[in-house]
């Protein structure tokens, strides 16, 4: 298990768009974490919830900067500016760049469903 902690910043909201809104944590370049997506644990104050965190420079959407983004199943609620731990258990798959915003989608939702289907 692989932990990182931050505070909630302010996105480009396209998750929200794509019906799987984030948590977006800057992280530092040299942090010692393969870029990919992971199924997740997020702790919130006082409560925890299950996750897709995905940890990279998102290349689908010109971003350049390495960012950890996490999707907390079930979560309703603004999180800006509250402090998140987010433990990453099993890397799914690399971070890859989609042909299209719709492709990005579809692969999100796949995601979504096979670690849902390995929560325990």
């Amino acid at each position: 298990m692989l932990v990182v902690e931050g505070i909630v910043i302010g996105g480009n909201r396209l998750g929200r768009k794509l019906g799987f809104p984030t948590a977006n944590i800057a992280i530092d370049d040299a942090l010692d974490i393969e870029n990919g997506v992971y199924c997740s644990k997020v702790f919130v104050e006082d409560k925890v919830y299950s996750a897709m965190t995905n940890v990279g420079v998102r290349p689908s959407v010109d971003g350049s900067k390495r960012l950890l983004e996490t999707h907390l199943f079930g979560f309703q609620g603004l999180l800006y500016g509250l402090k998140l731990r987010v433990e990453l258990y099993e890397k799914i798959r690399d971070e890859k760049k989609f042909s299209s915003v719709e492709e990005l989608r579809k692969q999100i939702a796949s995601d979504a469903e096979k670690i849902k289907n390995n929560i325990k």
